[in-house]
């Protein structure tokens, strides 16, 4: 039997495999160092013959779900994350996932792409401008308001992790860093926790759907852990400097990514109009 009927997929050949798994690796990394491991795996598995865009959104989904699990553990056990915030931040974060699911049934993704791009472009240029920020941990909010803060910035980024998702772990990040007060490693660290229970709530949409490939996802999955488990422990081992660098490249990536989009779904279909 061909790998490709094995796997659910008759026009997947063993090199395609191959380069799948190790963009699963590498997405594996990149999510747990800093988040937006989507931009690798995702587009990976979209070249893939025969593959529809649901199928890949949930085998990527299930393999994410694997790695992040992975990451949060080894962040918990080395880096001691505050769970009394990741955990209810993880929790609404959840619940605005399936809100902003919902939304994009109505509203077209493409039309709240221009927004994000303007709001990247701005996060590169003040972590480039602020070389300090998120050197160390200094809480700008305590108490009651520290949670209802950590709260609202998970039902945000829950509602565009359902709506859009590239680049939900790096919006994470940036927000405990700019808006909380931690430092990049324990930015990081809550970020996984919480992008574990978006990445969860998707996937748990997908199963009734039939839509994830088990077997294909399976093999992706163990590659995102190995990937998932050298970057959280190369990330705790080198600290928020190699985390702010790999950040700021994760960032740069996501614009073009999100500006190409933009581009083809906004910019040129303008045009055409106007024409």
């Amino acid at each position: 039997m061909e790998i490709g009927e094995l796997l659910g997929l008759e026009q997947l050949t063993w090199g395609m495999l191959v380069f799948v798994v190790i963009a699963a690796f590498g997405a594996g990394w990149i999510d747990a160092v800093v988040g937006g491991g989507g931009l690798l795996q995702l587009p990976a598995l979209l070249l893939i013959p025969g593959i529809a865009p649901v199928q890949a959104l949930a085998t990527n989904k299930l393999a994410s779900v694997f790695g992040t699990a992975t990451s949060s553990v080894t962040y918990y056990r080395r880096a001691k994350p505050d769970i009394r915030t990741a955990l209810p931040m993880a929790a609404i974060a959840l619940a605005g996932s399936f809100g902003g699911a919902a939304v994009a049934t109505v509203l077209p993704p493409a039309a709240f792409k221009p927004i994000i791009v303007v709001a990247l472009l701005a996060v590169a240029l003040f972590t480039v401008f602020r070389p300090q920020m998120g050197a160390a941990t200094r809480l700008r909010f305590s108490g009651r308001r520290h949670h209802i803060m950590a709260g609202a910035a998970g039902l945000v980024i829950g509602f565009y992790d359902g709506m859009i998702g590239p680049g939900t772990g790096t919006f994470l990040v940036i927000t405990l860093v700019a808006l909380m007060g931690y430092d990049f490693l324990q930015a990081s660290a809550k970020a996984k926790i919480v992008n574990l229970a978006t990445n969860a709530g998707a996937l748990l949409l997908f199963i009734p759907h039939g839509s994830v490939l088990w077997l294909l996802g399976g093999i992706l999955a163990v590659a995102n852990v190995a990937g998932s488990y050298l970057g959280s422990r190369m990330a705790i081992s080198r600290g928020t400097k190699f985390i702010r660098v790999v950040f700021l490249i994760v960032v740069v990536a996501l614009i073009g990514k999100l500006g190409v989009d933009v581009w083809n779904e906004n910019i040129i279909p303008g045009l055409a109009l106007l024409r």
